[in-house]
């Protein structure tokens, strides 16, 4: 990839981040730390990895994705924003009653939602129904699913995977937000998981380990996907809980944030100055 096409992705991950400041403003708290760890991910399967057409959400020969950990929602509603898929002004009316933006994703009230989640666990399975319905109708399309490292003790989750490597679904992709904190503490304390990669490894996945907030990392394991034609491909994504606001990150309290002012003058400021950094870097490579 281009040095350009990679500050421009990260450009549009750094606006997306500053769509969810936005949206905590607007509602005045949300689940913010999952929703920044995960939002490089996020950026790179809309704007570069998925096949995808804003003005026609319900293309059949789309590539599917389904945020399982639904209480990130923040994430995907700034990305769908950023990629055109409405407008953004909506995002002022996060909170608020009747909003299309709930605090769970509603499949029914905004474009380009493909399930309703948020009870921890369930994603992984939907997402092996929906990419063995796709083998069955000879469409080529992918399902990308995102978990979070936290919910991934659901016996739900499990289950799945053992049906994705048993189906043999390479065209099914999981990335883990592994960023080692949940609402009530570290994950290691709550229910150890690790090691989360020889786990899958063990049902029958391939595996890749990456950064999950660089770029480059992330999209050179999305394009390489699937490893193989007979397995479904798992990405343990390392990212931090809260990523790109210096005074959040790696901290369990900004998992769900209600920010003062001063917080939230902060986090605007920091956003738009990389914002600033990465439009001057785009500037002098062009």
């Amino acid at each position: 990839m281009k040095d350009t096409e990679l500050v421009r992705l990260q450009l549009h991950a750094q606006h997306s981040r500053k769509n969810v400041i936005q949206m905590i403003k607007a509602g005045k708290s949300g689940h913010m730390g999952g929703a920044l760890s995960c939002i490089d991910i996020v950026t790179a399967l809309y704007f570069n990895i998925m096949k995808i057409d804003p003005h026609n959400p319900k293309d059949p020969n789309r590539d599917r994705f389904v945020l399982s950990a639904g209480h990130k929602c923040m994430a995907q509603y700034a990305v769908l924003a950023q990629r055109g898929y409405f407008n953004k002004a909506i995002l002022d009316t996060y909170g608020s009653l009747d909003t299309p933006l709930p605090g769970h994703p509603n499949m029914h009230e905004l474009p380009g939602i493909e399930a309703n989640t948020g009870a921890l666990g369930h994603g992984l399975s939907i997402s092996v129904g929906m990419a063995l319905g796709l083998r069955l109708d000879k469409n080529d399309a992918r399902v990308f699913v995102v978990t979070g490292d936290g919910e991934l003790p659901e016996g739900s989750n499990w289950e799945a995977i053992a049906a994705a490597a048993q189906y043999k679904l390479s065209n099914l992709i999981a990335i883990i937000d592994n960023n080692e904190l949940q609402i009530s503490g570290k994950t290691k304390d709550i229910m150890n998981m690790d090691p989360i990669g020889k786990r899958f490894e063990s049902f029958g996945w391939n595996v890749i380990d990456i950064d999950g907030n660089d770029m480059a990392e992330i999209i050179k394991a999305l394009v390489d996907t699937p490893i193989s034609e007979d397995k479904p491909t798992a990405i343990i994504a390392h990212t931090v809980k809260a990523k790109g606001l210096s005074f959040a990150e790696k901290k369990v309290a900004y998992h769900y944030w209600t920010p003062d002012q001063s917080e939230l003058n902060q986090a605007f400021e920091e956003i738009e100055e990389s914002i600033r950094i990465l439009q001057r870097r785009l500037q002098n490579e062009s």
